[in-house]
């Protein structure tokens, strides 16, 4: 039997944020630290490209970098979306009881909250080799312009894309201090993953995105929308998989390619367009895609 968890809006009232300190609360869930799944699919296309760039096996303390960095941003991220979307949020109950619109946290507040955080995520950065800082850093470009698109462009996610999968090339960088061949084509490859999922998560907003007036791919794809995550779900695999054959990763890379392949149809079969609670938990179901390819990763590479 699911259990369903207490919502006020979008913000869970179960779980261990509901006994932290009162104070600490609002702060809590900025970072959206009651809902983790953000933070596994930026850590995952870092922890993939450290796997594809390692010899046999990733460097166990830069993982653990990784993990500190992805809380970090994602919830440096989510603050910085909440200060810039405060008057888009208080138009929709469903986002109406977000710290920021509800008055439980200022304006001010959040940005020196955010300016922690990066200083925090400043400082796991500097632990890695100087080209790995200076492409994080470039980074930040895309970190502060990403939540404006949704104001311009229908695709919105393709913006996501470009900037949440950034570790895609991070890792490879932390791992051998340059840019190949097989990082540059997982990172494209983690865009469309981006574009399969986020459309995804993207439906549960349909109309109150109408209301506010910003744009999504789901709006822009509407009943077309199996149809180009099929798309997107197959160039993902197609290009992970020359990656991994330009890596020279070994036999075992290429069964659990194809399970996550599976997954991904899997989703599709399952997905139902106008079932916000079908999509969250498919959208939710990424962090399968995650560990399986994971696992393909660190399986190519001992079976050379």
């Amino acid at each position: 039997m699911m259990i369903r968890e207490t919502l006020i809006g979008d913000m869970p009232q179960d779980g261990w944020i509901g006994r932290a300190p009162a104070s600490a609360r609002p702060y809590l869930r900025l970072m959206r630290l009651d809902r983790p799944i953000g933070t596994w699919l930026l850590l995952f296309p870092c922890w993939w490209s450290q796997a594809l760039a390692a010899d046999p096996w990733p460097h166990l303390g830069m993982m653990v970098l990784f993990a500190i960095g992805a809380v970090v941003m994602r919830g440096a991220g989510c603050t910085y979306n909440d200060i810039v979307d405060r008057d888009f949020d208080a138009k929709v109950e469903r986002t109406a009881q977000r710290p920021i619109p509800s008055g439980q946290v200022t304006r001010r507040q959040a940005a020196w909250f955010l300016l922690a955080q990066l200083l925090v995520g400043f400082a796991v950065l500097l632990c890695f080799n100087t080209f790995a800082i200076w492409l994080g850093v470039a980074s930040l470009v895309l970190v502060f312009t990403y939540p404006f698109m949704k104001r311009f462009t229908y695709w919105p996610q393709a913006w996501l894309g470009l900037t949440f999968t950034y570790g895609a090339l991070m890792g490879w960088a932390g791992e051998r201090a340059d840019l190949g061949w097989p990082a540059i084509l997982l990172y494209v490859a983690c865009f469309f993953w981006t574009l399969h999922y986020d459309t995804i998560y993207a439906h549960q907003d349909r109309e109150d995105d109408l209301i506010v007036g910003v744009k999504s791919s789901a709006l822009a794809l509407g009943a077309r929308t199996k149809p180009a995550l099929a798309g997107f779900s197959l160039i993902m695999i197609v290009l992970i998989g020359i990656a991994g054959a330009l890596a020279g990763l070994g036999p075992l890379f290429w069964p659990l390619l194809l399970a996550a392949l599976g997954h991904l149809m899997w989703q599709l079969w399952a997905l139902d367009i106008n079932n916000s609670d079908v999509c969250l938990a498919l959208f939710k179901s990424n962090r399968f895609v995650g560990w399986i390819l994971l696992a393909a990763f660190v399986a190519g590479q001992v079976s050379r």
